[in-house]
């Protein structure tokens, strides 16, 4: 028969664990505080920041079957929240359409603006034939 043991983590994976439970801010100040009393330690904390990628990411995840927030919390009635994040959603959207449709006239600009040098570019080229014979 056999057993199985399951072992609790160890003195850093549960530094890990808390460290990460407080968020960036506690890593940072870990380091601060490793540089201070012992620099190999706080350079040591600095590195696994980096290699670990904890400096640069973001530390909030969110579930995916989630609503998304549009940054604000719930105000605690329902309909309310849900009319707000329609009335955002339908802003986001027709920001979309203002967006293309910027995108759409700067185009028209730009399709004009070449059109008339091209003709301008014709139209010296057709002159320049002319004077050489005249």
């Amino acid at each position: 028969m056999t057993t199985i043991t399951h072992r609790s983590p160890g003195f850093f994976a549960r530094s890990e664990m808390w460290l990460d439970e407080r968020g960036k801010g506690a890593w940072i100040a870990a380091m601060v505080l490793g540089f201070i009393f012992f620099w190999p330690a706080g350079l040591a904390l600095l590195a696994y920041m980096i290699w670990s990628k904890r400096m640069f990411s973001c530390t909030k995840t969110k579930s995916r079957t989630q609503k998304p927030s549009y940054g604000f919390k719930s105000s605690g009635n329902t309909a309310f929240d849900s009319y707000k994040a329609d009335m955002l959603k339908r802003l986001e959207d027709e920001q979309e359409a203002f967006e293309s449709f910027l995108e759409r006239l700067r185009e028209a600009k730009d399709k004009q603006e070449f059109d008339s040098f091209m003709d301008e570019r014709a139209e010296v080229a057709t002159e320049e034939p002319q004077e050489k014979t005249a």
